[in-house]
């Protein structure tokens, strides 16, 4: 796993990640993302845990249906990370291609 660098105090989670909510009590990152089905919901979450394994790094998430609820922290930490950034984008990168 990349070391888990702390995220700078004044990041930008707004203009880095807009669809995503922030919990800063929780130093969590959290996204419901919405496919067509359950089929597109499950692609998307294969696309993920791909990437999950390479970066040792793995989402607190659910799936009901075609909802998929994400939540990413770095649990060793107990902090946000440059790894939970670079895990939400690509996530974001997923579900845009499952959409197409």
């Amino acid at each position: 796993m990349p070391k888990a660098r702390l995220l700078a105090n004044d990041f930008d989670f707004a203009k880095t990640l807009p669809e995503w909510q922030i919990n800063l009590a929780t130093q969590e990152l959290e996204r419901i993302f919405v496919f067509k089905d359950f089929k597109d919901a499950f692609q998307f979450m294969t696309l993920c845990a791909s990437l999950a394994e390479k970066l040792d790094h793995h989402p607190d998430w659910s799936n009901s249906w075609n909802k998929v609820s994400v939540r990413l922290s770095t649990h060793s930490v107990r902090a946000l990370t440059e790894i939970d950034i670079t895990m939400a984008r690509a996530m974001d990168q997923f579900a845009l291609q499952v959409l197409d």
